[in-house]
């Protein structure tokens, strides 16, 4: 008899002690449990190492992909790597724990649900998802920072060796590609990245500006182009689910904790995948 659930979470932000906490209180419901993790684990290496070593000795297995808080460099962080350095840096530590990242082959979920691909996919952003009114990215930013919205990416995300992000996140869309295009037709995606794959679930943001440094225009058609079973991402610090063109996209993120207190329930850490909970 199969058995096992996939989960997955993100944006757990460990240097706040309340999702700390949350974090430590996490168990798999069975030892054949898998977790993908999407994302802005932590800032520093020493918690990001913790969390997912933590999570790596209680699944079978873990699944992360970056987020834009992982790759920024801090002053008070030991490893002072930028750019796509510190990119690979983290997954060679992840390598170390047993944790998979988007340079490993894809995994197939053979569990309840399955079977499935999951697909663990770094894409960052490049300024296309843009304020309407604007047609550049320098228009973009030139919006934001009137706006006084802009992302402390721009201080400490460092592009290195490319041009800028957004010519890293090019690079990436064109490798990952690449790779979706290689796998087999006939089992279906599920679709991994800290930033949304289509721009809709930015509609919601307080501050419309910010969506520039949420995704690509580049993976809209992503959902259609590959026979995909569900978008995973988190960034957005807005956990729901909703649907385009009949794929679930699922927001995973816990958040900070003064976001997921204001809410009326206590968040889901981490969220069912499959099988469907609704079928479960």
């Amino acid at each position: 008899m199969v058995t096992g659930k996939l989960f997955a979470t993100s944006d757990l932000h460990l240097r706040h002690g309340d999702n700390r906490e949350i974090v430590e209180r996490i168990q798999p419901e069975s030892a054949s449990d898998w977790l993908i993790v999407a994302g802005d684990v932590a800032e520093r290496e020493a918690d990001i190492r913790w969390g997912l070593e933590l999570l790596a000795g209680r699944f079978e297995r873990v699944i992360w992909v970056p987020g834009n808080h992982e790759l920024w460099t801090q002053s008070a962080d030991p490893v002072q790597l930028r750019g796509e350095k510190r990119y690979r840096h983290l997954v060679d530590r992840c390598r170390e724990l047993g944790v998979l990242t988007p340079e490993d082959p894809f995994p197939t979920w053979s569990g309840a649900g399955g079977p499935a691909v999951v697909a663990p996919l770094f894409l960052l952003y490049d300024y296309t998802f843009r304020p309407e009114g604007t047609t550049t990215k320098e228009e973009a930013l030139a919006v934001a920072r009137d706006a006084g919205v802009v992302c402390t990416d721009e201080y400490l995300l460092h592009p290195e060796p490319y041009g800028g992000l957004d010519e890293w996140c090019r690079d990436r869309v064109a490798y990952s590609a690449g790779r979706l295009d290689e796998c087999d037709p006939d089992i279906p995606l599920i679709l991994v990245n800290h930033w949304p794959l289509v721009r809709e679930p930015t509609r919601v943001l307080h501050y419309p500006e910010f969506a520039q440094w949420c995704g690509t225009e580049l993976t809209a058609d992503w959902h259609r182009r590959y026979r995909t079973a569900a978008v995973i991402y988190g960034h957005l610090h807005i956990p729901r689910l909703t649907h385009y063109d009949g794929v679930p996209f699922v927001e995973v993120s816990l958040g900070y904790p003064r976001e997921w207190k204001s809410r009326k329930r206590e968040p889901v850490v981490p969220r069912q995948i499959l099988p469907w909970p609704e079928a479960s």
